[in-house]
């Protein structure tokens, strides 16, 4: 069954045209990749499906309901969380205070404790420093702290944009792990990777964007062994 349907999507800057006409569908419990060169729209797809940028015309639908136009914050509540990219922690606050903020959908203190007793389980490290500054850690631990905020909210779908940019090989490693142990622990992932790589090595399937069109679509390890793919995206 689709989670979430995408279908005939188009988005606009302007009188620019950065999505033109496309459509996917990511089913309950797979981890899905789109990747493409930059400037492919990967990023725009997904600030609309996540209500940041409004659609020209096309429809999103969750669970079968259409969310096209919903609002993002109303989207948290219904089981949909964004890691953006670039992490946008919350500097200044510390790190208990960026978790609890990706929790305020949620009312109940009991079961608040009992995630973030789990999230603290999955990110050791994000315990050990729950008072200090989030501006104050390592880009790998600011990348742990957005998507452990993301995972406060109980989402059913996580769309994940760049997590590894700009991270050492040890913590691209290790965020790639974290995915796909998220995914095993039931969340439905939806994956925007400049690491095509990486991306297709964890992914079920996967979409090629170029300039705002999909271009190729299939199993994740097909792709991976295309000609075009390898040219394109997987070569050193």
């Amino acid at each position: 069954m689709a989670i979430l349907e995408v279908q005939n999507l188009e988005v606009f800057y302007g009188v620019i045209q950065a999505i033109k006409g496309i459509s996917f569908e990511v089913s309950q419990g797979e981890i899905i990749a789109l990747i493409g060169a930059n400037g492919a729209g990967k990023t725009t797809t997904l600030q609309t499906i996540t209500g940041l940028i409004p659609a020209k015309a096309g429809k999103i639908f969750y669970e079968g309901n259409e969310i096209t136009k919903t609002p993002g914050h109303k989207l948290v509540s219904m089981g949909i969380a964004h890691v953006p990219e670039g992490r946008r922690v919350f500097a200044e606050l510390s790190v208990l205070q960026n978790l609890k903020l990706g929790a305020y959908t949620r009312n109940d203190k009991t079961e608040l404790e009992e995630t973030l007793k789990r999230i603290y389980e999955r990110f050791p490290r994000l315990e050990e420093r729950k008072n200090q500054a989030a501006g104050t850690l390592s880009g790998g631990e600011q990348q742990m702290l957005a998507m452990g905020r993301a995972l406060m909210s109980h989402p059913k779908l996580i769309v994940m944009d760049e997590p590894s940019m700009g991270l050492s090989p040890i913590y691209v490693n290790e965020i790639f792990a974290i995915i796909e142990k998220i995914n095993k622990d039931g969340t439905t992932v939806l994956l925007v990777e400049q690491n095509a790589k990486k991306a297709l090595a964890v992914a079920d399937r996967a979409y090629v964007l170029e300039t705002g069109r999909i271009v190729l679509s299939g199993d994740a390890k097909e792709l991976m062994n295309n000609d075009s793919v390898k040219k394109a995206y997987l070569s050193e």
